[in-house]
């Protein structure tokens, strides 16, 4: 397509200008409320966790679901724990507005009894759900990072925004999980949270994309690859982060391309699932990083169409709603060459998504 891109990532100088930002520097009212909360807006604050155990724990506070901003605010805690030898556990927090707050300078967000707070380098985050507790301190091993000005504009003119902000790319976990009839765990592991926001249904403005977040021996990875819907030129949208030994060596999303390989149609969602993964980074002519995700297990595999009921699900069935949220967990692999040359390697268990909002080209 000719012309200049239909969505791209505000990274020029005025655009850091506009929205009050500095180059390099993430301060802690970044993961403060960045929306209304009201019609027109979405906003959520995500964490997840790898346990020492081969536990994995999924935390996100919302003021909406992201694919209905036009609605008002209906504030939503949801969590999934999968623990090994046990069935994947979901549960809910609906509560109403007027139970819901949070603060405008720094991350401090609450939903009836359920809190999620920080300040860029050590959070708490307690939600308590229908016979189930969870008690999480992350404290950050990475810098907070944005890739630019964290902010995707879509649009000739910049109409329509997505923001995402990872507050902590990599921080260690302590989490107690207390559930009914038994005795309370306490568990460490790797965790890592981000906050999101935007004013136009996602589904909207992006068509799906891969996301994931790791640990590899010394390394710490973020990759995303987003695609923009056709009304948005199908943008390629790719962002990354490459951090060794607590410090960042690659954040130029300028430099990724990504390869998919032994692709298959999931049986549920009917979607396109690559079982491999893989981002190559060109740092210079000489340095390049390749970091793989292989997939071993599927953790979530939900059809928005069937998280309603009754006739809203027949009306979403008639409008063709078939998007998808698909949650993997298998190995992440991170290899750096030097001329060619592979001189390191490492790999650890990792977490990652397919998000498919749109319909499959």
């Amino acid at each position: 397509m000719s012309g200049a891109p239909l969505a791209r990532l505000a990274r020029r100088d005025e655009d850091y200008a506009r929205l009050g930002l500095a180059r390099g520097h993430v301060a802690p009212w970044e993961d403060g409320m960045r929306t209304s909360g009201g019609r027109g807006s979405y906003e959520w604050w995500y964490f997840d966790s790898h346990l020492e155990d081969g536990s994995s724990l999924v935390i996100t506070f919302y003021t909406k679901w992201m694919l209905n901003p036009k609605g008002p605010e209906a504030p939503m805690v949801q969590v999934n724990l999968d623990r090994p030898g046990r069935p994947t556990e979901e549960r809910f927090v609906h509560a109403r507005p007027e139970e819901f707050s949070a603060s405008t300078e720094r991350c401090d967000v609450r939903v009836k009894d359920s809190y999620f707070r920080g300040d860029l380098h050590t959070y708490q985050i307690k939600v308590v759900a229908d016979g189930l507790t969870v008690e999480v301190e992350l404290v950050g091993q990475v810098p907070s990072w944005r890739p630019e000005t964290g902010v995707t504009y879509f649009g000739a003119h910049d109409e329509h925004v997505f923001a995402w902000v990872p507050s902590i790319p990599q921080g260690s976990v302590t989490a107690t999980i207390s559930q009914s009839g038994a005795p309370p765990a306490t568990l460490h592991g790797i965790g890592y949270h981000d906050h999101n926001w935007g004013d136009v249904s996602m589904a909207k403005l992006l068509n799906h994309w891969y996301w994931g977040r790791a640990q590899a021996g010394p390394y710490s990875v973020i990759a995303a690859y987003m695609y923009a819907e056709k009304e948005y030129g199908r943008t390629e949208l790719p962002q990354i982060l490459i951090a060794k030994g607590g410090q960042i060596v690659a954040d130029d999303a300028s430099k990724v391309r990504l390869t998919l390989e032994d692709v298959f149609r999931d049986a549920h969602s009917q979607k396109p699932v690559a079982n491999r993964v893989i981002y190559d980074y060109t740092q210079d002519e000489g340095t390049r990083y390749r970091v793989t995700f292989e997939r071993k297990e599927t953790l979530l595999d939900q059809k928005f169409a069937d998280t309603v009921s009754g006739v809203k699900h027949a009306l979403a069935v008639l409008a063709r709603v078939d998007g998808a949220y698909l949650r993997f967990s298998g190995t992440v692999t991170v290899e750096k060459y030097e001329s060619g040359t592979r001189v390191e390697t490492a790999s650890d268990p990792g977490i990652w998504e397919l998000m498919y909002l749109g319909h499959v080209e």
